[in-house]
């Protein structure tokens, strides 16, 4: 993939914009999940908050994910980036697999809230909230300072 090398820096550009946009909607979400627990099943203000989580998710979140992981596939494949090697890049790639994972989840939820059949407390939804920005924490370390760890 050498002939992408000399736009990595363009590649990157929109990968972080994409990633920025991503994180956005992955700590609102679950802001919205909190807000819809107080508001009464099938109310307008519950109504309101679902279609807020639905066009959150799919139109926002969703679309930022996918170019997130294939701007970031395209910066790995090119020959020098990245030192397969390296434990900072596997934990960061765990941290990407992770935010994948709550993004699903996220996606239950929200079906859940639609159908009016929410399985949890606001609590959940406040503590839960903090799982992406651990996960962040630690994807931006391992990018900015990719510490020589040894596994």
């Amino acid at each position: 993939m050498d002939f992408l090398a000399p736009w990595v820096q363009w590649i990157l550009a929109f990968h972080v914009m994409a990633f920025i946009s991503w994180m956005a909607g992955i700590f609102y979400l679950p802001r919205l999940f909190v807000y819809n627990t107080q508001a009464v099943p099938g109310s307008a203000e519950y109504i309101r908050f679902c279609l807020m989580e639905r066009r959150l998710l799919r139109q926002i979140m969703r679309p930022a994910m996918v170019v997130t992981i294939i701007t970031g596939a395209l910066m790995a494949s090119v020959p020098g980036v990245i030192d397969w090697s390296a434990p900072w890049w596997w934990i960061k790639l765990a941290c990407v697999v992770g935010l994948v994972v709550f993004q699903l989840a996220c996606g239950v939820w929200q079906r859940g809230f639609a159908q009016q059949r929410n399985y949890h407390q606001e609590r959940f939804y406040r503590i839960i909230n903090e799982v992406p920005t651990i996960l962040m924490m630690v994807l931006v370390i391992m990018i900015v300072v990719r510490p020589s760890l040894s596994l």
